[in-house]
């Protein structure tokens, strides 16, 4: 991302949005016709993406509260935080220690309104308008500097989104993730996962298709050893990098990815 570049705070309902979509496919209502008529057509050449998104949002869940009961972390940092819905970060966190913070960060408009309204009550948490790419702006903010103590573990989430920033030696997400871990102190985990498919096809279409839809707010779609480059220096949780489904899970009822032609794929790395 350019530097000083603004971001818009105005919302435009033509042009799809990340967010959105994944809101649409959990079932929200925070969403408009574009990003429907958008699913719609990724449902033809992906038709496991309503499954996938459902499982991605489960992991997220499970591994927040893995982080909080087992390592006992307190601290969030949420990349790309999307829209609210059900079992938030901050509402499985608190439902561990209700002393548990967590700030939130997107670039999407709509985030930010519906984000600060649902939490206006919640003093340990909030949302922050920014571009997930911008470190030194993201952890020099005064509600980051408010709710978290980098001196102490912190749990970085950059879940299902790195696939939205394409590559670049300054600001892809092999640099931001580098830029983020240099930050951090013993015991801090990041939570890093993303749309990956070992289909050059598959890749090239939802790539092209996302990037033209949303007007070049897209990445790429990538392979799991790209995935894998992410977690450089961090010690992989157990079970490692696996499609994030099978991370811990802690039911045997979840949706089934019908197909297999793209996977959320990832894990949790920690900071020795």
């Amino acid at each position: 991302m350019e530097p000083g570049k603004q971001l818009s705070t105005s919302i435009d309902a033509t042009i799809p949005t990340a967010a959105r979509m994944y809101d649409y496919y959990l079932g929200g209502k925070d969403n408009y016709a574009s990003d429907r008529a958008a699913c719609e057509e990724l449902d033809k050449v992906v038709p496991s993406t309503r499954a996938l998104a459902l499982n991605n949002r489960r992991f997220l869940q499970r591994v927040v509260r893995t982080l909080a009961e087992d390592y006992g972390i307190r601290q969030f940092l949420d990349h790309g935080s999307g829209l609210p819905t059900q079992n938030n970060v901050h509402q499985v966190a608190q439902a561990v220690d209700p002393s548990s913070r967590v700030v939130y960060v997107d670039n999407d408009p709509m985030v930010l309104v519906h984000g600060r309204a649902l939490l206006e009550q919640n003093e340990n948490t909030a949302v922050i308008h920014a571009d997930m790419r911008e470190t030194d702006a993201i952890f020099a903010h005064a509600d980051t500097k408010r709710l978290i103590d980098f001196s102490q573990p912190v749990a970085v989430l950059f879940n299902s989104v790195f696939h939205c920033i394409p590559d670049s030696d300054t600001d892809g997400p092999l640099a931001v993730a580098r830029r983020v871990r240099e930050r951090l102190v013993p015991g801090s985990c990041m939570v890093m996962c993303q749309l990956v498919s070992e289909d050059a096809e598959v890749r090239k279409f939802v790539t092209d298709f996302m990037d033209q839809a949303t007007q070049g707010h897209w990445g790429r779609v990538r392979e799991e050893k790209d995935v894998a480059e992410f977690f450089e220096g961090l010690e992989i949780l157990e079970p490692g990098l696996v499609e994030v489904s099978t991370w811990r899970p802690d039911t045997e009822v979840a949706p089934r990815q019908l197909t297999q032609e793209w996977i959320e794929f990832g894990g949790v790395g920690r900071l020795p």
